[in-house]
């Protein structure tokens, strides 16, 4: 994102070039704080970042219209922005299968002991 104008050779220095580069900054920064594998910072929940990628995909997808540089360029901001909208749509912040914890029944069975390991062998 922050390279995007330079590649794409549409930096003029106005709206078209700076809605990408602070986008891809807050990008960034947003992965550095969530809370979650990349995170450095931890400030941020799953919930939010999601909920932030929705906005900046709307934000980053209407901007050659909201800043009237459309007739200049606006593909890669719109195809940019509809993948944030299809990323956040398509990720969940709770596994379907449930995540795997060290918390549970104090009862309940170790997948290497118990009756179903030994093979009618004591020990």
């Amino acid at each position: 994102m922050i390279a995007a104008p330079f590649i794409l050779d549409f930096d003029r220095g106005g709206a078209e070039t700076w809605v990408p580069i602070i986008v891809g900054a807050v990008i960034l920064l947003q992965n550095l704080m969530t809370n979650w594998e990349v995170g450095v910072f931890r400030a941020m929940s799953a919930n939010m970042h999601l909920n932030m990628d929705y906005l900046i995909g709307i934000f980053l997808a209407a901007s050659p219209w909201i800043f009237n540089f459309d007739e200049y360029v606006y593909l890669p901001h719109l195809i940019v922005g509809i993948v944030i909208l299809l990323q956040a749509m398509m990720t969940r912040v709770v596994p379907e299968h449930g995540a795997v914890t060290n918390a549970g029944p104090a009862n309940a069975r170790h997948p290497y002991r118990g009756s179903s390991m030994n093979h009618g062998h004591t020990h």
